[in-house]
């Protein structure tokens, strides 16, 4: 698994948090993919609070507990929500600029690392995983390394709340079937790069997955797969608990 962090000058949603933050407006967030259209994120949703946040995302929040680590936190909307709930979090992400915002904004433990650097040996009792946490895994052959890695982290009885989302929809024909080419990849692996004003990040691999293919791949590592609740469009929040 990747353990660099991001420069400055490959930090486009990370330019794009701090130009939010600091002029209240952003440019365009724009997302390209070789699978799909070229699409854009709306930056002001970067900065949601807990009362605008979909339901998934507030479930999550009031599940977690103990010490919880916050991966991928981007503005750290997650991390001010919880320690508004009086409740104890780390909040990582490899974006400096990221880092930058979540410090300036109020988050007490802000840390530019990554989630698969093996100098990060703090433990946690819940690892948050939002805005389809699963994505960082990059592809299904990562799985491995993912569930050693979480092995590491989580204190015993600890778990994971990840939310993700079932790409068959796209798929689907007029009469309910899917085409899907199962000898091809995995439908969920997904490659995407981003731009914000002239600052390109490098293409990297995002992974969507289906309950049924995480359950399967927790229960080989000794996690237990639960669907805590599902979304209006294919999306779900699981708990994978460690046995």
């Amino acid at each position: 698994m990747e353990t660099t962090l991001l420069t400055t000058d490959k930090d486009p949603m990370g330019a794009a948090i701090a130009d939010y933050f600091n002029h209240h407006k952003a440019n365009r967030l724009q997302v390209f993919s070789s699978q799909f259209d070229e699409d854009e994120i709306p930056v002001r949703q970067l900065f949601r609070n807990a009362k605008t946040m979909p339901l998934l995302e507030r479930t999550a929040l009031q599940l977690a507990n103990g010490s919880i680590l916050d991966v991928g936190a981007g503005s750290g909307c997650h991390a001010i929500a919880l320690q508004e709930m009086g409740k104890e979090v780390c909040a990582i992400d490899i974006s400096p600029l990221s880092v930058e915002v979540m410090r300036q904004r109020g988050v007490t433990n802000a840390r530019l690392i990554n989630l698969f650097d093996e100098q990060f040996v703090d433990t946690f009792d819940t690892i948050l995983m939002l805005m389809n946490g699963s994505g960082i895994i990059g592809r299904l052959e990562n799985m491995p390394a993912f569930f050693r890695r979480m092995k590491m982290l989580l204190r015993p009885g600890g778990c994971i709340l990840m939310d993700s989302s079932d790409l068959r929809y796209l798929f689907e024909d007029e009469d309910g079937s899917f085409e899907i080419d199962l000898a091809g990849d995995y439908y969920g692996e997904i490659d995407f790069q981003m731009q914000y004003k002239d600052i390109k990040g490098d293409s990297f691999d995002w992974l969507y997955i289906d309950f049924q293919t995480l359950s399967l791949y927790a229960a080989e590592y000794g996690f237990k797969a639960e669907l805590v609740k599902e979304g209006k469009h294919y999306d779900y929040l699981a708990k994978l608990i460690m046995g």
